[in-house]
């Protein structure tokens, strides 16, 4: 395919020059908002300007240092200009949404990463229409600009980094005969940051100036890539296989399934992309290959359903939060590439050709789908707080038990505005509220007293006709630190019975976090004797839940050494170990 760069040495000469003072620019710029970032007071009464100019400053420059030369400056103006706008608007909002700027003035951590994924996208469409002068471009000229930028960033950023290994090596060469000049000076500020934008700047334009070494890195790097695709797809497979035998619970244990199969997903598709590139191949694309791309393809449907699955479990049981909106939101991203790759591996020929559609129509989905997160009218925050209190109004969840702290340190404005209408209700949700609202530390949320209908609602007791001691759900526990986070937090577990000390009096088993703890009442309190570790068997809990379990001597008996009773840790020897399934 041909390159609309400028190949003149003088062309190439000024835009070197123009992305020296770009970078020089925004290296002085970004000082400055830092030396503004010192003075707390002054930058927390700017906060939403503050927001504003540094995503513009940290982000526009790089849309004009990438695109120079491969995009019309008349389109590079429009797109910039354009960028920088939405670019403050969502500046503003971050820093109004939330009440406290915890980490300063700066734009939260999520902004910057979602900023950078929405630019880079729509700049490879912008860039990808420009050089063909139409709206959708064709899918090799997608696949040249947006991997060629990729590994040119990816470079420069290495380049960067070298840069600066380099600084101070020649600072410890100088500190070593007694000048530590060198050593102050690129401790500075005023001198790291327009140093690194500068080098930056330069580390752009050589890769851009040395196109064929970028495009010999980029094939080099898409094939290493490519043969990973079989590995990930068998092993994606037999996962999928094995769930019917092990069940979902040991997956649902791991309190992460959803985001484990999104990366699995995501994984799948970068591998997949791989393999197929730009769709027009030197040579056939071997069978491994293709056969592991049709069927990679077809394995997203049920890593994606799976995913959506585990976050509608979540969300039935204990409502939305933040992290659940951003799952649900990155569902329907990858919906898009599942059910389009699928449709693509399911033709006969061309090989998985649909997916080119199909990235294309992805890649707008992500910008509309980011950047509603990013602003009201999907804020996570503002869903979350708003569903919280759905469940609170409706009965759902109690007002005994109704996180507050979310509202008060994880739903912004949102959920300050929630418990101030809370408060204003009065009742013990009013009560509840007008408590959260005094804490000052987000930490607190673990001093929250425990009462026995919190700990009721935490804990599932197994058969369903037994109950609790209420001495049990009573007690102030010395040993906090032991304990599972359902006798001292809002947080789920299982409750079984089970006589283990032989006394003919059951013993209280709590299973969290697959692990067991197992409690006995002495002297009117009950105490924690020890720890029951399940490891990796899968179906245990399923089998305690219906029942079958019982005490069980043990292999090893204690020694008795002049009144000391010594207990032999089978841990150390693999032949004592026990094997699931095994006595």
């Amino acid at each position: 395919m041909s390159d609309s760069r400028p190949d003149a040495p003088e062309d190439m000469r000024s835009i070197g020059a123009a992305r020296l003072l770009i970078g020089l620019l925004q290296g002085v710029v970004l000082y400055l908002l830092w030396r503004v970032a010192e003075d707390r007071l002054w930058a927390t009464l700017i906060r939403p300007q503050f927001a504003a100019a540094a995503l513009v400053t940290a982000y526009v420059p790089l849309i004009a240092l990438v695109g120079l030369g491969s995009v019309r400056l008349r389109t590079l103006l429009i797109w910039a200009v354009a960028a920088a706008l939405v670019l403050a608007g969502l500046g503003v909002h971050d820093a109004t949404r939330a009440v406290e700027a915890r980490g300063g003035p700066w734009p939260s951590f999520g902004l910057w990463v979602f900023a950078a994924a929405v630019l880079f996208i729509a700049h490879h469409l912008i860039a990808a229409a420009d050089a063909e002068r139409r709206i959708v471009a064709s899918y090799p000229r997608y696949f040249e600009i947006a991997w060629r930028n990729g590994v040119q960033l990816a470079l420069s950023c290495a380049f960067v980094g070298v840069f600066w290994l380099v600084l101070h090596l020649g600072a410890a060469l100088f500190d070593a005969i007694g000048i530590g000049q060198m050593r102050d000076v690129i401790r500075e500020r005023w001198f790291a940051f327009p140093a690194t934008s500068v080098m930056a700047a330069a580390a752009i334009h050589l890769t851009d100036v040395r196109s064929g070494l970028i495009r010999g890195i980029r094939t080099v790097a898409l094939t290493l890539l490519a043969w990973l695709l079989p590995l990930l797809t068998a092993l994606a497979a037999a996962f999928l296989l094995a769930l019917p035998f092990t069940g979902l619970e040991p997956l649902w244990r791991t309190r992460s399934a959803a985001a484990l199969l999104l990366g699995a997903a995501a994984t799948l598709i970068i591998l997949i992309n791989a393999a197929y590139q730009d769709g027009q191949p030197d040579q056939p694309t071997p069978a491994p290959l293709r056969w592991g791309g049709r069927l990679a393809a077809i394995l997203l449907i049920p890593l994606i359903g799976l995913a959506a699955y585990a976050i509608w479990l979540r969300v039935d049981q204990h409502g939305l939060t933040p992290e659940r909106v951003i799952g649900i939101a990155c569902v329907l991203v990858g919906a898009c590439y599942a059910l389009g790759y699928t449709i693509a591996a399911m033709r006969a020929v061309p090989w998985l050709k649909g997916l080119e559609a199909t990235n294309i129509t992805a890649g707008v989905a992500a910008i509309v789908v980011v950047l509603a997160l990013l602003t009201p009218p999907a804020d996570p925050a503002r869903l979350s707080v708003a569903d919280q209190l759905r469940r609170l109004e409706n009965g759902t969840v109690s007002a005994a038990e109704f996180d507050y702290d979310f509202l008060r340190f994880d739903g912004g404005r949102y959920g300050r505005a929630a418990l101030e209408r809370l408060v204003a209700q009065g009742g013990a949700a009013g009560e509840q509220a007008a408590e959260a609202q005094r804490r000052d530390n987000p930490r607190r949320r673990a001093e929250i007293v425990m009462t026995p209908e919190i700990r009721r609602a935490n804990i599932k007791v197994w058969p369903d006709e037994r109950t609790l001691p209420d001495g049990f759900l009573r007690q102030e526990w010395s040993n906090a630190w032991a304990l599972p986070a359902c006798l001292k937090a809002k947080a789920p577990c299982e409750a079984f019975f089970g006589d283990l000390t032989g006394d003919s009096v059951a013993e209280i088993l709590l299973s969290a976090s697959g692990t067991i703890t197992a409690y006995q009442e002495q002297g009117g309190r009950w105490e924690l004797i020890g720890r029951l570790q399940p490891g990796n068997c899968p179906g245990l809990v399923e089998a305690m839940r219906d029942g079958n379990f019982a005490p069980a001597p043990s292999r090893f008996a204690d020694l008795d050494v002049a009144g000391r009773r010594l207990r032999l840790d089978a841990s150390v020897a693999p032949l004592a170990r026990a094997e699931c399934g095994r006595p």
